[in-house]
């Protein structure tokens, strides 16, 4: 597996959907394009949540990793 190497974490542990998703909104077009976000969630929604938000707004979602407690999803930047 290929290393990933975010450009930036954004922290949104402890946060209810929407808010994960209208954050990523607002911080994706600060990087970019090409460059990925690490966000770090405890929200299960964020599971269904971020492949549908990226399918829409034609982002990539590279990677979703879940550890006890976390969630670490890896977004790519592609527009």
């Amino acid at each position: 597996m290929e290393q990933i190497t975010a450009v930036r974490t954004l922290d949104y542990k402890g946060l209810a959907c929407p808010m994960p998703i209208v954050k990523i909104s607002m911080e994706i077009g600060k990087v970019a394009v090409g460059d990925v976000l690490e966000v770090h969630t405890t929200d299960p929604g964020s599971i269904a949540d971020f492949p549908a938000w990226a399918k829409t707004t034609g982002h990539e979602i590279v990677d979703v990793q879940q550890e006890p407690g976390l969630i670490r999803i890896f977004v790519r930047r592609k527009k």
